[in-house]
């Protein structure tokens, strides 16, 4: 009897360990602000060839856990991206999660009302592939916005 609760709290600790580092994993709100205001920091220093090889490359600093920068021109064109390079060139503006919240649209509306701001949709976690709830911090700069996202 007493080896069955021995085994069932331990599993029970592994769990809530398991749980605990998955959460510790997610990106947080602070974090993505964060990456944003330092990528627009390395493309005002560095330019935009620089920072749009930079913000899309796997091993590179703007890349941490499931936080990644994306870049779009104000008509929708994904400059750069960290967490799927193939939409690098590809015009988004029409792309819609599984609720019909048209992405990047919404992302230039706040760019361009407020400037900075978040912007709330469903969308596939590039490290658990999981559908998530999501929310993107973007912020203009110039005829760019740069956005980064945490999963909740």
């Amino acid at each position: 009897m007493w080896a069955l609760i021995k085994k069932m709290a331990f599993c029970l600790m592994a769990l809530s360990l398991v749980a605990a580092a998955s959460a510790a994993e997610k990106g947080t709100a602070d974090e993505a602000v964060t990456m944003v205001k330092k990528s627009v920091e390395f493309l005002k220093k560095n330019g935009k060839d620089k920072a749009f090889a930079e913000f899309s490359n796997p091993e590179g600093k703007f890349i941490k856990g499931d936080l990644y920068v994306m870049v779009y021109d104000m008509d929708g064109l994904n400059k750069a991206h960290g967490g799927n390079p193939k939409l690098i060139g590809k015009n988004l503006l029409e792309i819609k999660d599984a609720n019909g919240v048209f992405i990047v649209k919404r992302f230039i509306e706040v760019a361009k009302d407020k400037g900075h701001g978040w912007v709330d949709y469903i969308w596939p976690n590039t490290v658990t592939k999981a559908v998530e709830q999501k929310s993107t911090y973007v912020e203009k700069v110039d005829d760019l916005l740069i956005g980064v996202g945490i999963y909740k």
